[in-house]
């Protein structure tokens, strides 16, 4: 399904994504040798051996795209102008490789631009939940969206 036009959202909407996906060691290490982080409690299992977690725990920015990325295909998929920011993120718990991510999204509100005739602003907030049902991840989301063509 294509993402929706400006038009097509309305405050309150939600959306229970169908794609889920698992996340992998390769996914973490991957990440985070592409982002520059060398932080030991993502990428040495011996040192995280030594947390209170027990193992390494995914890259949260890795889990903020997934959480993210897991909403386009049923909102904004072709549709989005641009990002225009992310407020109120928090992760309450934490995500291992293993763990299956699942999204949920609600429209919090809409406003057209006044600088962008044809565009309007939407703003989600995106919960992911693992398999065992937590939060592991929440954050409320800006983005630029393209009205519907005339």
């Amino acid at each position: 399904m294509a993402g929706l036009w400006f038009e097509q959202f309305e405050t309150g909407q939600r959306f229970v994504h169908e794609v889920r996906r698992t996340v992998t060691e390769t996914d973490n290490i991957l990440f985070s040798s592409l982002t520059f982080n060398p932080a030991a409690i993502h990428i040495d299992h011996e040192y995280a051996a030594t947390t209170e977690f027990g193992r390494p725990l995914m890259n949260s920015l890795f889990t903020l795209g997934l959480v993210i990325g897991l909403s386009v295909q049923d909102t904004t998929f072709g549709t989005t102008v641009a990002n225009l920011g992310m407020s109120e993120t928090v992760f309450p718990k934490p995500v291992f490789a293993g763990d299956t991510v699942r999204v949920e999204t609600e429209v919090k509100a809409l406003r057209p631009s006044a600088s962008r005739p044809g565009q309007g602003v939407v703003t989600f907030e995106h919960v992911g939940i693992n398999q065992r049902d937590e939060v592991i991840c929440r954050t409320t989301r800006a983005a630029l969206m393209m009205a519907r063509p005339a």
